[in-house]
């Protein structure tokens, strides 16, 4: 994003004019040490069971297990990882103080067909000796994952590119996010903005929101990561795409009456997976269903 050899605006107003700091260009992130990445891969593990678990909690699971590891370390870990404790409480996510924060549009309101709304989030996912991050998009009404890209960092731009791709295909009424920097920056909200999305985010209370995307991790995790043990970046993209394949194709829901999130969304071709690179979406065509999903005010 930012130029450094370009000529005419200087490194500090480009990343001005990009809504970032100056201090996160020149950031290089420290490698994790192997002791840390094992406790980052046992989190992953107890979140994705058990996502009401706080820092002071996993400490105590840990500790239980025989590891020497103090709350502070853990607290720093999960900040790293992104993960929060999922129960209702004050300040539910990490925001950014000068994002400007959007109002929550999904009270009362009736989710009825698919690309009504979309929603995203970020999970960690586990490599045999590293991490990296992972973004879908996923509608609401079908559980349909209509794009998604990894990442090595929590920087935003992943979230946008997996937004972007997503809007190839289809144009949602309603985006819904939690607070997270990621998606309350400038350059994810201008993309929804310029598409004529309407932005929703979390406000308090709001901590069931993301249950879908959850349960999508918690899936994905339980049905393909942590059987396969991706060894590389390049290993888990080729996973990650045949398994998406999978779930919105071949994979019957109990809750959408044991078809499948394409049948719902109404894709009929076969799926097919794009190129392998680091960072890969998918994208799906919108179409009407019957049923109804309600949601409480």
């Amino acid at each position: 994003m930012v130029e450094p050899l370009q000529g005419t605006i200087s490194i500090g107003r480009q990343c001005q004019l990009l809504g970032m700091a100056r201090s996160s260009y020149y950031y290089r992130a420290r490698a994790q040490s192997e002791q840390n990445v094992l406790y980052m891969h046992r989190m992953d593990e107890l979140y994705t069971q058990y996502p009401f678990l706080g820092s002071r909690r996993m400490a105590q699971w840990l500790r239980r297990e025989g590891h020497a590891v103090g709350r502070e370390r853990i607290q720093r870990l999960m900040r790293q990882m992104g993960l929060e404790a999922i129960y209702p409480r004050r300040n539910l996510s990490q925001r950014h103080r000068q994002h400007r924060i959007f109002p929550y549009l999904l009270r009362g309101l009736t989710i009825e067909r698919p690309d009504q709304v979309w929603c995203t989030d970020i999970t960690y996912l586990r490599l045999c000796r590293g991490f990296l991050f992972l973004t879908v998009v996923l509608d609401w009404f079908s559980r349909y994952v209509l794009s998604w890209q990894l990442s090595n960092t929590l920087q935003s731009r992943f979230c946008v590119r997996a937004l972007e791709e997503a809007l190839k295909g289809a144009q949602p009424q309603i985006f819904n996010t939690d607070q997270g920097s990621q998606f309350t920056g400038s350059e994810f909200t201008t993309v929804l903005r310029q598409a004529g999305v309407g932005i929703s985010m979390d406000g308090r209370g709001r901590y069931l929101d993301n249950i879908f995307v959850e349960r999508f991790w918690r899936t994905l995790k339980y049905e393909d990561i942590y059987l396969r043990e991706y060894t590389t970046a390049k290993e888990a993209s080729e996973e990650i795409a045949r398994y998406v394949d999978f779930y919105n194709h071949l994979r019957p829901h109990q809750a959408l009456g044991y078809r499948t999130p394409a049948e719902v969304h109404g894709i009929g071709a076969q799926p097919t997976s794009p190129p392998i690179q680091i960072q890969l979406s998918g994208t799906c065509v919108p179409v009407f269903a019957k049923d109804k999903i309600y949601f409480k005010k």
